[in-house]
């Protein structure tokens, strides 16, 4: 019986056959690095609740502008810290 291997596995194959694949002499520890590189992306997906405190003024303008783009304040700060983030929006300090 011939099995059928689909493009992904053939290419895994073809790598295997042209010796692209070699074998780890501490296997051991290269495995602790991935499930420890796992478990950061994991980490890293993650959301924390944090506490700040904001001048009110600053807050209800927050809200209402929220509120105009039908979403929760607290989503539109999530937002404005992952546009900084990014780069896509910059805070002049």
């Amino acid at each position: 019986m011939k099995v059928v291997l689909d493009k992904y596995e053939q290419q895994i194959e073809d790598a295997l056959s042209k010796g692209e694949y070699t074998s780890i002499s501490d296997l051991k520890n290269t495995k602790e690095l991935f499930r420890q590189a796992a478990k950061n992306y994991r980490e890293l997906k993650e959301t924390k609740s944090i506490t700040l405190r904001v001048k009110k003024e600053d807050l209800i303008k927050v809200k209402l502008k929220a509120k105009r783009n039908g979403l929760a304040y607290q989503t539109l700060v999530n937002l404005l810290i992952r546009q900084y983030v990014k780069g896509e929006t910059e805070v002049v300090l």
